[in-house]
């Protein structure tokens, strides 16, 4: 009898694993949306995200110490971009040896893997996805790298790719300095849908046409600037500075996944009456286009159509854009004069809710949450990390930056609150959260 019932519950146990095993089977779906290339949790590029918005739902931390510096050996024309598992990427510009860099930020900047790029498009910066892939252009070309150094895959265009953005169902945007836009399976690196060319009468075999133009953002480099994108509304808006005209205007085009055409043009605006300078940023929602125009104001554009919202005076030329909270308030822009200032969208017209004349921030501010932002100012004869409160713009502390020379590209926020600034003579700071 013992036996017997020794046998029905190893019976019952199978069957019950049985169920188990058919209910998880049951439950499976075709559905593989979680091996898509996405943006990684870090700070997967120059200005965050494909917004631009220089935000990060991660909580920064004001109490800071430097964990480590080291150079690069070369230039930097874009902030490093930050994966979640402590990768760093910063793609340079060197007299010799590697140029594109992967370090762990985590482990005092140890060098994991590094290459050699063709030279020329350093104001196009690295994209690190959540696997740790890293996309990245070079005149002529777009490149992904695993998180090893040999490369997934290499497809030419036709220019400089600014910094790549993801749009969402694994697909990657890549915007060239000759302006054309095209759109790629992350992982195939295959063409989807159809290229456009924004700019007529390109030579395609002439990828470093007008190159030394696009830092300075002078007429000979047609997007100068790395383009917007917003998930929410599905709207990318771009720099445009066709040749012949008297000055950089917006375009903005409609993603249509899944259709035909995948790409579209939906207006241009050439409101900003003296042009237009760095790259635009969107809202949250994807209803705003944000950008500095050359005639020191701020503008504000509904992104449906791009008619103008407000233009607010800034009193000094931004030459690096706003950063954009999901709450709508802004930071804007830096550069030499600057002056940190908070701006609120109060719908039809733009507002300074509060100014720091003593604070020259030289580059965007990076928002870490609701409570702290970051930027690189000058301090006595030298630079420094700045952490304040973008509520209200009062300083929480302040970093030097020891040996810092050249100007400041940008400050990356990782995903365990580490901080990282870069300038454009190489030198990378990462500084840790006490």
């Amino acid at each position: 009898m013992t036996l017997v019932l020794r046998r029905l519950v190893s019976l019952a146990a199978v069957l019950s694993g049985t169920v188990l095993i058919a209910s998880s089977l049951t439950a499976c779906t075709d559905d593989d949306t979680w091996v898509q290339a996405a943006p990684a949790g870090g700070w997967a590029a120059q200005y965050a995200d494909a917004a631009n918005s220089s935000y990060t739902a991660t909580e920064g931390a004001a109490d800071l110490e430097l964990a480590w510096t080291r150079s690069v050996k070369g230039d930097l024309g874009a902030a490093v971009g930050l994966g979640a598992r402590g990768y760093l990427v910063a793609n340079a510009q060197t007299p010799g040896g590697c140029s594109l860099m992967l370090w762990e930020n985590d482990n005092n900047g140890r060098q994991r893997w590094c290459t050699r790029l063709v030279q020329g498009g350093g104001f196009g910066g690295a994209l690190i996805d959540g696997f740790d892939n890293v996309y990245v252009g070079q005149p002529g070309a777009i490149l992904s790298f695993p998180p090893t150094q040999w490369i997934r895959w290499r497809q030419q265009v036709i220019g400089m790719p600014h910094t790549p953005r993801l749009l969402g169902g694994g697909q990657l945007l890549v915007v060239t300095h000759l302006g054309q836009v095209l759109v790629f399976d992350a992982h195939r690196g295959t063409v989807v849908g159809n290229p456009l060319d924004l700019v007529e009468g390109v030579d395609p075999t002439d990828s470093q046409r007008g190159l030394a133009d696009c830092a300075p953002a002078r007429a000979r480099c047609p997007v100068a600037a790395a383009p917007a994108f917003s998930p929410a509304s599905n709207i990318l808006v771009v720099t445009l500075w066709q040749p012949g005209a008297p000055k950089s205007t917006l375009m903005g085009l409609r993603y249509r996944p899944g259709q035909e055409p995948l790409l579209t043009r939906e207006w241009t605006s050439d409101a900003p009456t003296e042009g237009v300078l760095a790259s635009p940023a969107l809202s949250a929602d994807g209803s705003t286009v944000y950008v500095n125009g050359r005639d020191d104001r701020l503008w504000a554009l509904h992104a449906d159509d791009g008619s103008v919202k407000w233009s607010l005076p800034l009193e000094y030329l931004a030459q690096t854009p706003p950063t954009v909270a999901p709450d709508g308030t802004l930071i804007a822009g830096g550069g030499p004069g600057a002056a940190l200032t908070g701006i609120k969208d109060s719908g039809d017209r733009g507002e300074v809710v509060w100014r720091r004349g003593d604070v020259e921030s030289l580059t965007t501010a990076s928002q870490a949450g609701t409570d702290l932002a970051y930027t690189v100012a000058t301090e006595d004869d030298g630079m420094a990390l700045i952490a304040f409160d973008p509520r209200d713009g009062q300083t929480r502390s302040s970093h030097p930056l020891p040996e810092a020379t050249g100007f400041p590209v940008g400050v990356s926020v990782a995903a365990d609150r580490s901080v990282v600034a870069a300038t454009s003579d190489g030198q990378v700071y990462s500084l840790r959260a006490e």
